[in-house]
């Protein structure tokens, strides 16, 4: 089927065709520098301590309140 055999070609030789646009720009920024950026902000403000937690204890290093039955 010849159409079958275009959109084959096209889809092997894409990026040779492809170019910087504005759009791609700012998808490139978002995913490679905000994305990481925002992930690293929150682990790095969270008190997180992952070190010898046994099951049912909580993540953050501060006490935490008693449950009252």
């Amino acid at each position: 089927d010849p159409a079958i055999e275009r959109w084959n070609d096209m889809r092997e030789t894409a990026f040779y065709r492809w170019r910087w646009t504005p759009r791609y720009a700012r998808q490139a920024v978002i995913g490679l520098i905000v994305v990481p950026a925002a992930i690293f902000y929150v682990s790095a403000t969270n008190d997180w301590d992952f070190v010898g937690k046994r099951k049912g204890q909580p993540l953050a290093r501060g006490a935490a309140p008693e449950a009252s039955e």
